[in-house]
């Protein structure tokens, strides 16, 4: 390496030299070597006209640099040379440094061109095949960058293109962007129907894409699956054309498939098509038929098979009127859940609580109890929220949701999340039938020898709240309570015995016989080290010591009933079954969740359109609501809040409002300013933040002749990471030509977050989407009175990488140190004077309050301003590697960018 590096110094290197010396440099580089010299080289031989020299400098590139390396500028000027070459080689070769480093400035620079080169009709097939999956790749990476909706006509149109390569590579790229803005790309419906039609009716394909007697079956499924992401269509023609493709491959299907290859081929284009059958009308006759394919698939003794037969069949029972067809095979799936391969056993769950309903739920609640004792272990937590759900859900009677959920803490331990007995103890509370058996039955449990911490919790609650109802039954006295909770309250965490002095103090309220013993305890824990517990200790003791019990009696009121509020354990389940590149289409559950999920889709599309103009008639009937299920037994624990619905549209299928950046990017330091303004809407805002806590005061103006109504924001908070909630100032909606209202958004950091919160201002039929300027700075407290010493030694503790971000910036306008210092205030650090002795430097201080969750981080900041040179370095380190990167990017970003 000392050798290369030499020669790298010496100026009369030759083109075959350099490639020579970059291929040594990238071979140590795979080996595990750190390579830290040869990327200017590697960028040089990029700009060759040489095709091996110019590969070697593409290879090189794409293994040495990352989406912020500092020369990343450089290879976009090379790469978009070579994009704009008449050479289909260079094309492609750019097409993959693009893909594999897939940054935001590449994707900023780059994207127009990408896209140019897909849709000139002087492209090769290979270059538009590569340019549709470099587009794809950097949409997944930066959404936010790539123009999608402008160009969806000219994207839909290459649907059609006669090489079946490229038809596939645009559908792919379709299929991403119709899931985000699925108004924008409508016309795809009818182009994948028209697709499907030439392969399966017209048998037009050329015969390179035939897959073991399956013509193209990648293209196949990718257009039954982007079929799925719209509404059924009312066009009499599409679905009759749908409704005989659809048979077409039902028929194909009973071919005795001759190998495992055209087995696979064969059956992936049945799935899908099964799945949009379903979508389309789960209760058609080819649902019907499909039916009864999967109860054959899923007693098969292929594994792939019989996982792809429970998944459809679970979305086929989530999605039916009637559930009688899959009940008949209720056998066979809950023998699934023993089967060798896990995943199998993880489909099995998903299709019992999919059929699950009120004439099948104790049967299917008791084998998945039974199951849960030996299941997988991580398997068991996602199976005790689906039983915790479906006893809430289908519960007949008191006694059995108790006994049910009971035995669910009992066999499942620490796999029982809090949200689990939060809701039980919800439940019990807020129904008085319910107390008396809940706290005979959880006294039984905890006479158990056997020590289960949650169930601890459980009946330390429980009857500590309703303990007295059961006080005179045999072998439940006030001592025998105690006695049963106190004898594992040593085995027990710390968090937890500070509830069972919660629960002792009651009974001392509740139970005066047994004050003694109670206070035996309290006076043992006034002296142990956790502050919690002697805190509690020592003030239940004061307490309960008094002269009078007013105080004690005061204290120990019966808990109210809980507020009526949604279920987390649905919103927690969901939160498991994350998406993967695809969206799902449907949700593992009951129907009603489903549906919900339908007119969602709907109407989303409907707004879309309306705020566009769009009138297909494949969407004309969307704005019609299903009516609601009706319900087929009463629900006895009046638990209707599972059901989770939402008016508003979701942001992320809102493109952001043009150049809504600009009064984004100044209002990141500023306090107040105009956050976006238009020709129809002014909106400025003003902030003030304490700690994790903040307040944004929004005015929006009407800058047109007409008024606005229905005037509407939507702030959705950000899960466990920001809390946010829109309120107006008066109840009015409507907003007059030329006037002013406001709007006040609370804000609450509760964890590290990395991306601005959207909004969503609505009024007639426009929706404009903006971004919040709340950052990681906004929760930051300014630290002014650091010496040299203290600064410094600190941020030896913290470290470099990956402690550390730093960056070579160069400043577009000459620098000013006034204005810098400026800037850096308005991000909120605190400037410590006399701690660099480069007095041109600029070295910050703050602590950032990230919430309940993040807690606090301290931050140091070093800026080198080089005045000659018109450069920066910047340096940022705390003691969280993401902190600190966000921290960097964005203060590098202003810094290019002069937003100040």
């Amino acid at each position: 390496m000392a050798n290369i590096r030499s020669k790298f110094k010496e100026a009369n290197l030759n083109g075959y030299q350099k490639k020579k010396y970059v291929c040594k440099l990238l071979y140590m580089y795979i080996l595990g070597w750190d390579i830290d010299f040869g990327h200017l080289e590697a960028v040089n031989l990029i700009s060759s006209n040489k095709y091996s020299e110019k590969q070697i400098g593409y290879l090189a590139v794409t293994l040495l640099f990352h989406e912020n390396s500092d020369l990343i500028r450089l290879v976009v000027n090379s790469t978009k040379k070579d994009l704009d070459d008449m050479n289909e080689i260079n094309n492609c070769l750019a097409l993959h440094a693009i893909a594999n480093i897939g940054g935001r400035e590449m994707a900023e620079s780059l994207a127009p061109d990408v896209h140019r080169l897909l849709i000139s009709p002087t492209s090769r097939s290979f270059v538009k095949k590569k340019a549709a999956l470099t587009l794809l790749r950097l949409f997944r990476k930066h959404p936010d960058v790539i123009p999608v909706t402008d160009w969806a006509e000219r994207i839909i149109s290459l649907m059609d293109d006669y090489d079946l390569g490229v038809a596939l590579s645009v559908t792919t790229l379709v299929l991403a962007f119709a899931q985000n803005y699925p108004a924008e790309y409508i016309g795809c419906y009818e182009k994948a129907v028209n697709r499907l039609k030439r392969i399966l009716i017209d048998r037009d394909f050329s015969l390179d894409y035939i897959y073991y007697k399956v013509p193209t079956p990648w293209l196949q499924v990718k257009c039954l699956r982007l079929l799925q992401y719209y509404p059924p269509t009312e066009d009499p023609k599409l679905r009759s054309d749908i409704s005989e493709l659809l048979n077409i491959i039902l028929s194909n299907s009973q071919d005795a498939p001759k190998n495992i290859q055209h087995s696979n081929a064969q059956n992936a284009v049945l799935f899908e098509a099964i799945n949009l059958a379903i979508h389309l009308d789960s209760n058609s006759t080819i649902c019907t038929q499909a039916a009864q394919k999967l109860g054959q698939f899923i007693s098969s003794k292929e594994t792939n098979l019989r996982y792809l037969g429970l998944e459809t069949m679970a979305h086929l029972a989530a999605c039916t009127d009637s559930l009688d067809a899959i009940k008949r095979h209720q056998e066979t799936i809950m023998m699934s859940l023993r089967d060798k391969d896990i995943s199998v056993r993880r489909r099995g769950l998903d299709l019992l609580y999919s059929m699950c309903d009120i004439s099948n739920s104790k049967v299917v609640v008791s084998e998945l109890l039974r199951y849960l004792q030996v299941a997988d272990y991580n398997m068991r937590e996602e199976m005790v929220l689906k039983i915790a759900i479906l006893a809430e859900k289908f519960a007949t009677a008191y006694s059995w949701y108790v006994d049910t959920i009971l035995q669910l803490i009992s066999t499942a331990g620490d796999q029982v999340g809090d949200e689990v007995w939060f809701r039980v103890v919800q439940i019990v509370t807020n129904n008085e039938e319910l107390q008396e058996y809940a706290a005979k039955t959880v006294l039984n449990y905890l006479n158990i020898p056997q020590f289960n911490e949650t169930m601890l919790k459980v009946g330390g609650y429980i009857l500590g709240e309703f303990g007295h109802l059961i006080a005179n039954n045999p072998g439940c006295s006030p001592i025998e309570q105690f006695t049963a909770v106190h004898s594992k309250f040593n085995l027990c965490s710390l968090n937890t015995r500070a509830l069972l002095l919660t629960t002792y103090v009651k009974f001392v309220n509740l139970f005066p016989e047994i004050k003694g013993q109670v206070l035996a305890v309290f006076n043992q824990y006034r002296y142990v080290l956790d502050a919690e517990l002697q805190q509690r200790a020592c003030e239940y003791l004061t307490i309960s010591t008094l002269p009078t019990d007013d105080m004690l009696q005061t204290v120990c009121e019966e808990m109210p009933p809980f507020p009526e509020r949604e279920s987390t354990l649905i919103i927690k389940l969901n939160q498991r079954h994350g998406d993967t590149e695809d969206k799902r289409v449907w949700f593992i559950g009951g129907k009603e969740a489903n549906q919900e999920r339908q007119e969602d889709l709907k109407r989303i599309a409907s707004i879309r359109m309306n705020s566009t103009g769009s009138s297909s008639p494949a969407l004309q009937s969307t704005a019609t609501s299903a009516p609601a299920p009706a319900t087929t037994a009463a629900d006895l624990l009046a638990f209707d809040d599972l059901t989770i619905s939402n008016d508003l549209p979701d942001p992320s299928s809102v493109p952001l409002a043009p150049n809504y950046e600009l009064g984004l990017h100044r209002l990141f330091y500023l306090p107040s300013g105009v956050l976006y303004e238009d020709g129809n809407i002014k909106v400025m805002m003003s902030s003030e933040f304490h700690g994790p806590h903040g307040r944004l005061v929004l005015s929006l103006q009407n800058r047109t002749m007409a008024d606005f109504m229905n005037v509407r924001l939507h702030a959705p908070s950000v899960a466990d990471k920001l809390n946010l909630r829109v309120k107006a100032e008066n109840m009015s909606s409507q907003l007059a030509a030329g006037a002013q209202m406001q709007h006040f958004i609370q804000v609450e950091c509760v964890d590290m977050f990395s991306e601005p919160p959207s909004l969503l201002i609505m009024f007639n039929q426009n929706a404009v989407h903006l971004k919040l300027p709340i950052v990681l700075t906004k929760f930051q407290e300014p630290i002014g009175n650091m010496d040299g010493p203290s600064f410094f030694k600190r941020w030896n503790q913290i470290g470099g990488p990956p402690r550390e971000f730093q960056a070579i910036i160069t400043s577009p306008t000459p620098i000013d140190l006034a204005v810098v210092k400026g800037y850096l205030t308005g991000f909120r650090f605190g400037l410590l004077e006399g701690v660099d002795p480069n007095p041109n430097n600029f070295v910050g201080a703050g602590v950032i309050d990230l919430g309940k969750q993040g807690g606090k981080v301290g931050a140091l900041m070093r800026l080198e301003p080089n005045l000659e040179q018109n450069m920066y370095r910047l340096t940022v380190r705390t003691p969280s590697e993401h902190v600190s990167g966000h921290l960097g990017a964005l203060l590098e970003r202003a810094l290019v960018h002069c937003t100040f």
